[in-house]
């Protein structure tokens, strides 16, 4: 590793720490609202952490706060939306270069030519770069209200599943939340766009 990758991954250690303190304080929630709208379009942490940490201190609001991440999210959606429609080149660009993220820019262009809308229900519910899709999708024009009801459903559906995992199961699902989630989000978006293909092919 060189000392400019040690450096991002200390950088990036300070701020997922910095994240995480806030579970135990009483702007927790306010923090989770910011942190999920921050992260739709620039911010490096995702609000998952958080959730995970204040879900677990309090499961009987577990549900609460997956409902505030989700439109905080969407709002931060509409941000990104918004920074990608009117000011891509002004803001857009340094945040893209920020985060690596001209490579997945125009891998998501075909991805939107392809899918659409639909493109964002996938960065939505799985690891994928969700910041870098709702840019994307204002450059690209994409249909406002249709990108909005999308990200409604499946950031909901990402941290509504979140809250209710930790809610049933507790802390013993804490690490496996952590470490396979996103994996089996990717694996079952996979699973559903593969069927939607096998049903386009066969009828």
């Amino acid at each position: 590793m060189n000392p400019g990758e040690r450096a991002r991954k200390g950088w990036l250690r300070a701020l997922y720490d910095w994240v995480l303190q806030w579970s135990g304080t009483p702007q927790a929630s306010p923090a989770l609202f910011v942190i999920a709208v921050a992260e739709s379009s620039f911010f490096p942490i995702p609000p998952d952490v958080l959730l995970i940490t204040m879900a677990l201190a309090r499961r009987e609001m577990a549900l609460r706060f997956a409902f505030l991440c989700s439109v905080g999210s969407v709002i931060g959606g509409m941000i990104g939306y918004g920074i990608g429609l009117q000011f891509l080149d002004w803001i857009g660009r340094p945040l893209l270069d920020v985060y690596g993220g001209w490579d997945s820019y125009h891998r998501i262009q075909d991805l939107y030519r392809t899918y659409d809308v639909w493109a964002v229900a996938l960065a939505g519910f799985t690891p994928l770069p969700y910041k870098v899709f709702t840019i994307a999708a204002g450059a690209f024009r994409i249909d406002f209200l249709a990108f909005v009801g999308v990200s409604l459903l499946s950031r909901s559906a990402r941290f509504f599943l979140i809250a209710w995992l930790v809610q049933r199961f507790g802390p013993p699902l804490r690490k496996w939340i952590e470490r396979y989630f996103n994996w089996a989000a990717l694996a079952f978006a996979v699973m559903l766009i593969g069927g939607f293909v096998l049903v386009k092919i066969l009828f």
